[in-house]
């Protein structure tokens, strides 16, 4: 029984790992792979990790500080006696005890702008978790539709060699009948020839893209893996909406504007934090001390409990600390500060700037692949019909071998530029869409 079991369960393991294996994966299943995988992503949340322990410093330094402190000594040779507080000549033992707190009052403001980069760093390290995701998405989707090119383009090839194949079988028949002459045989031997060339390319090409998807999944390489057949879903058409609508809406959600912004509050509070040192700082203070001693002579000594609960005291205070000079210390990096807060502003509004043209030019590519891909489809409808009259002319010898290639070349190229145009038009399709928050991916 259990051996029957046993077999059971390996079939299981077999059946489920051929499963695996034969999965077919689709742009949202590349897309959560990459994502899930990518060591960018590991980086970027351990980097978030210390965004908040900083926040908890930050917060934390609102709070009193408590220390605690003991040590213990001998003391050879003259000293004090800490009873009679006058010189002795011998040996003693002390035991000393301590408890101390503080707590800021003011500090020219520097802790709470402290707290607030803190909170700003660690918004900002949410925002560039979820850049980093985008952008392997973005990245991954692009791998992903040449690879979904090249494999249409393969069975473009393939339909365009078992053509070229065809007719050579029956220009070597009518050639042997002669109804051909050897030149027209010769020429499509040479199409037949030139079309398996291009296939070959194509499969190495679609090999290529395929190495490409994996290392950006960081998927192995050497497993085995195969992506969707291409949709050819109809087109979606142009789009209505300005760059400005567009981009306003994407200042609201997309990570990297948001990043940027959170940066230059950072960079800000930072100044302000320098500022703040340049002012006196003020703290309250408190503690308590106690002592145990003893002479190493044999002589009688109060007990220990009665020492620590005699010689116990307290005390509480201000202490205002006022800097005057530092070596330039602190004016330099206040004005450090303020030129990196001048830089993070120049970078967002660089970033501002491209974001607003990448829309424009997401726009533009839209509407134009959206013509493109519309005339694509319909020369390709004329060029089917027209290399179908070609090849009926040149079986009843009105065209001869090298109009029939040219027809069948046209063909080819009019098929490939309507894949092309028809998966560029959906890949700047979703790209707009990201810019306006809309994404058919989902991932953790």
């Amino acid at each position: 029984m259990m051996k029957k079991i046993g077999f059971l369960f390996i079939i299981g393991i077999l059946f489920r790992l051929a499963n695996a294996q034969e999965k077919v994966w689709n742009l949202e299943d590349c897309i959560r792979y990459a994502v899930d995988h990518n060591p960018q992503r590991a980086k970027q949340e351990a980097m978030n990790k210390i965004y908040r322990q900083d926040q908890r410093e930050a917060l934390g330094g609102f709070l009193p500080t408590l220390n605690a402190s003991t040590d213990a000594y001998m003391n050879f040779g003259r000293g004090i006696d800490p009873v009679t507080n006058t010189y002795i000549s011998t040996n003693t033992f002390y035991n000393d005890y301590g408890a101390n707190t503080s707590m800021n009052i003011f500090d020219g403001l520097s802790q709470i702008y402290r707290a607030k980069m803190a909170r700003v760093n660690r918004l900002k390290g949410e925002n560039n978790l979820r850049d980093t995701k985008d952008q392997l998405a973005l990245q991954t989707m692009e791998v992903y539709f040449n690879v979904l090119y090249y494999k249409g383009t393969i069975e473009i090839a393939k339909q365009q060699l078992e053509e070229s194949e065809a007719n050579l079988k029956k220009t070597q028949r009518m050639e042997e009948l002669g109804l051909k002459s050897v030149p027209d045989l010769t020429e499509i031997i040479a199409k037949e020839a030139e079309d398996r060339l291009a296939l070959t390319k194509q499969m190495n090409l679609f090999e290529t893209e395929m190495i490409k998807l994996k290392t950006k999944m960081n998927y192995p390489v050497t497993a085995d893996f195969s992506v969707a057949d291409y949709d050819s879903i109809s087109l979606i058409g142009k789009t209505n909406e300005s760059a400005l609508t567009i981009y306003q809406n994407a200042i609201a959600v997309l990570p990297r504007l948001q990043a940027s912004a959170n940066t230059v509050k950072a960079a800000e509070m930072q100044y302000k934090v320098a500022r703040g040192s340049l002012f006196p700082r003020l703290s309250l203070v408190a503690g308590m001390s106690t002592n145990f001693s003893r002479m190493m002579d044999n002589s009688s000594y109060e007990p220990f409990s009665e020492q620590f609960k005699n010689r116990r005291g307290t005390y509480v205070g201000f202490v205002l600390n006022i800097p005057i000079f530092s070596g330039f210390s602190r004016s330099a990096e206040m004005k450090r500060s303020k030129q990196r807060l001048i830089m993070a502003q120049c970078d967002n509004e660089d970033l501002s700037r491209q974001v607003y043209s990448d829309i424009e030019q997401a726009i533009a590519d839209v509407n134009g692949l959206a013509d493109e891909s519309l005339y694509a489809q319909k020369r390709t409808e004329s060029m089917v019909a027209a290399h179908r009259v070609n090849v009926r002319k040149y079986e009843e010898g009105l065209i001869d071998a090298l109009e029939l290639s040219t027809s069948a070349n046209r063909l080819l190229n009019s098929r490939v530029e309507e894949l092309y145009t028809r998966l560029k038009y959906q890949l700047k399709y979703k790209l707009l869409n990201y810019y306006k928050g809309e994404t058919s991916w989902i991932y953790n």
